[in-house]
């Protein structure tokens, strides 16, 4: 597949230029999210915590309330309190997950 030019060359010149153009979009696109956290800011929001809730909402359900439990077992211990024991799920959440097996 290693040739100087022809079609390996044609091919890998498509793929090439396919990048570079997707590489453009991604460009434009960023500076357009870039517009909008602005604009939110311009508003009074604050970008960082949008940001925040940007990640959060493209969890899955699940490994959220894992990790909000497990921050709040590291705050808990670096705070000099007791380390709270993890709440059970709540009986609809557990119907749910229980479903979905």
């Amino acid at each position: 597949m290693v040739q100087a030019g022809g079609v390996a060359g044609d091919q890998l010149r498509s793929f090439i230029e396919r990048i570079e153009r997707l590489e453009e979009e991604k460009k434009g696109i960023a500076e357009d999210i870039k517009e909008v956290y602005a604009g939110a800011k311009a508003v009074g929001f604050d970008p960082k915590i949008m940001r925040k809730v940007i990640s959060i909402r493209k969890m899955d359900r699940a490994d959220r309330q894992e990790q909000e439990a497990l921050l709040d077992v590291y705050l808990h211990a670096i705070e000099g309190g007791d380390i709270p024991q993890p709440s059970p799920i709540p009986a609809q959440a557990a119907e749910t997950s229980e479903a979905a097996e």
